[in-house]
């Protein structure tokens, strides 16, 4: 059912949210582009698609729900799956013998609604609703769920059939599969898994106390208490951990390491599993590797301005080594495919040895190390070099030898990418001396260092504010300040001549919806091109210290200012870069 055109226009006027001329305006331009005006004004900016939409329902008579104010079961919600409702962006709200009622942005989507119906044998009433309904009902999906997963853990773990074990005696292999196999603690490993993915967790804990075994999240780089479970769970969990990595059941006493799969409706995730032996038994460690890795863009990772540039630039070299630094968790390998996925283009060859391989790209030659057969980066690399590649990307330079390979595939012709473990971009070179590449050969090769930590991101709640020099100094030296704001000008994201007094910080204000006041994270980061002056100074054995001081004299915003940077246009705080950068 359509809305004319001269309807929409009149009840428009008669709703008193936009003025005569500009829905005249818009009316004329509505009639040259052969649109409707209700989108011309939406795209002006005069009219929002929420209250474009409770106009039309008003004019086809369709009742408009506010879902914010509804407290929907989870048996009504699950009618229709979360993926479904996500796509369709439709909620099922209210239910009676034979009807359901559902709530939708477009009620026209006709294939969303006949889908609902045969897979509930129920007559279908669409409802309109708006953005932040559907938003707040989607919230509800995951709250619901994580009830239903501690619900459903608890009764689970009254099921287990505790297996003692005798005076000093291990438990047999046979006994360890037997429990590995007990379905209530299949159906604990699997509930801890899809919770895990479901909150968007990079890692999951799970340590082995005196009385009771304890299972964390790590979500935005942050450690959470997920649940608690009896210690009689202790040795079924790990037992069927290990069975899903193909590790060894009966050895408890040294460390582990496997991998395994797993997919959801949403999700495909590959679990990297590491199990180390404590006072109370194995901790486990796993961390989820997402396997839809496509899509990132380097200004979506948190890269900006001048720091953009100097990637692209070093990015457009056919030889030469890019780095990116930081320590374990800080993002280090996305920055890598992500760069890798820009120059994956159909005129080079690229090839890669990793450990493990994070995320699978099309058309790039991934391998993966395997050290028990002694298979490692150094082996991996010097094979490589035989594939005729035009770029070369190593998972990370970790020992002397991995580096002088590095070192001369980036002096016979090819560009090669990796990461290293240090705290800074100027860190980097120290460390690749220390593991005995020669300065010569460093100045050489070397282009372009990115130095990166991940930041968490403030929600739309925040709470705006300003510091003054007493405060700011209490944070960070002034030039600190000077340099973020100075970038802040250069891209004209603040008027020139604004006081530093003046510039606007923001603090997390948490609710129902973003519980602590943050959700998702992004990178902040140092990007240093190794200049001639920079090439001097390694040659001549400069300190970390003087090589940052040298490339801040040439542009370089140092993690800190990037940060604060950050933390003035509103993405984080800047409690939160403190956090992430030690100075």
């Amino acid at each position: 059912m359509q809305v004319s055109e001269t309807e929409l226009k009149d009840f428009i006027l008669d709703s008193g949210l936009v003025s005569r001329k500009d829905v005249d305006a818009a009316d004329v331009e509505a009639k040259e582009r052969k649109q409707s005006i209700g989108d011309i004004l939406v795209s002006q900016g005069a009219l929002s698609s929420d209250a474009l939409r409770r106009i039309k329902a008003y004019v086809l008579g369709i009742p408009f729900v506010n879902l914010k104010d509804l407290k929907v079961s989870f048996e009504i919600l699950s009618l229709i799956p979360e993926p479904i409702a996500r796509a369709h962006s439709i909620i099922a709200f209210k239910k009676s013998a034979t009807e359901l009622e559902v709530a939708m942005l477009d009620t026209e989507d006709l294939p969303a609604i006949d889908s609902v119906r045969k897979k509930t044998g129920l007559k279908i009433l669409p409802r309109l609703t708006d953005d932040a309904s559907i938003k707040h009902s989607l919230l509800q999906y995951q709250k619901s769920l994580k009830e239903e997963f501690g619900d459903l853990i608890t009764t689970e773990a009254g099921k287990l059939t505790v297996v003692k074990e005798g005076d000093g005696q291990d438990i047999s292999g046979e006994d360890l599969k037997k429990m590995a196999e007990d379905l209530p603690i299949v159906r604990i490993v699997d509930t801890l898994l899809r919770h895990a993915i479901l909150q968007g967790a990079s890692d999951i804990h799970i340590e082995a106390l005196e009385n009771e075994v304890i299972v964390r999240y790590r979500i935005d780089g942050i450690l959470h208490d997920a649940m608690t479970l009896p210690k009689a769970a202790s040795g079924g969990i790990i037992a069927r951990i290990k069975v899903l990595a193909n590790l060894k059941l009966d050895e408890k006493r040294l460390p582990q390491d496997g991998r395994f799969k797993m997919e959801t409706e949403a999700d495909k995730v590959s679990f990297r599993v590491s199990l180390l032996p404590t006072y109370f038994g194995e901790k486990v460690v796993m961390r989820l590797l997402r396997e839809t890795g496509e899509g990132f863009t380097l200004d979506a990772l948190g890269l900006h301005g001048d720091p953009l540039e100097r990637i692209h630039h070093a990015m457009k070299q056919t030889t030469g080594i890019i780095l990116i630094s930081g320590p374990t968790g800080s993002g280090k390998t996305t920055t890598l495919y992500t760069v890798l996925d820009i120059l994956n283009t159909p005129d080079v060859n690229i090839s890669t040895v990793e450990d493990p391989i994070e995320y699978q790209m099309k058309r790039v030659n991934q391998t993966q190390v395997n050290p028990a057969i002694g298979f490692t980066f150094a082996n991996g690399l010097r094979a490589l070099l035989r594939q005729d590649p035009n770029i070369i990307m190593v998972g990370e330079i970790r020992d002397a030898e991995t580096a002088s390979l590095a070192i001369n595939a980036a002096l016979t012709g090819h560009l090669v990418l990796s990461t290293i473990h240090t705290n800074s971009a100027a860190g980097a070179i120290p460390r690749l001396i220390d593991m005995g590449v020669e300065p010569f050969l460093l100045v050489s090769t070397l282009r372009l260092v990115v130095g990166q930590r991940l930041v968490r991101r403030l929600c739309d709640g925040k709470e705006q504010y300003t510091l003054d020099k007493e405060s700011r100094d209490k944070v960070a030296p002034q030039d600190k300040f000077e340099a973020a704001l100075g970038a802040l000008t250069s891209e004209k994201l603040v008027k020139e001549k604004v006081s530093l007094d003046a510039l606007p910080f923001y603090k997390p204000t948490p609710s129902s919806e973003c519980e602590d006041g943050y959700h998702s994270r992004i990178g902040i980061h140092e990007i240093m091109t190794v200049s001639p002056a920079i090439r001097d100074l390694i040659l001549h054995n400069g300190t970390p210290d003087d090589i940052e001081a040298q490339a801040r004299k040439e542009g370089m915003l140092t993690m800190l200012e990037d940060g604060v940077y950050k933390a003035a246009r509103g993405i984080t705080s800047l409690e939160e870069v403190l956090r992430a950068v030690s100075e």
